[in-house]
């Protein structure tokens, strides 16, 4: 879990993924849509993705990816995104994580 929040340190948004994921890439173009650049890691891409993987699993992340991190906090997969959206409640953590500006 340590490497997970240094790899979420100071970044507005992170998202978790796995290049072969619909779900992860659904994830980031919608986060995408709004304006924000999210900062992505690639699970199966980076040498230390297991544990990476592993440590999500630990925090409660089921499935692991697509993992979204606003603000430095876990706030879920595709399931809880979608469903802040719906909420128009996306949208309002983006900006108090200054990852938008309107």
């Amino acid at each position: 879990m340590e490497v997970v929040s240094s790899m979420v340190g100071e970044k507005p948004v992170v998202i978790f993924s796995k290049s072969t994921c619909c779900l992860s890439h659904s994830m980031k173009s919608l986060i995408r849509s709004f304006g924000a650049n999210p900062t992505v890691y690639e699970l199966d891409e980076i040498s230390n993705g297991d544990e990476i993987e592993n440590g999500l699993i630990q925090m409660g992340c089921q499935p692991s990816v697509p993992a979204v991190f606003i603000g430095q906090r876990l706030i879920g997969g595709s399931k809880r995104i979608m469903s802040l959206h719906v909420r128009n409640q996306l949208v309002p953590l983006l900006k108090d994580a200054k990852a938008i500006w309107i």
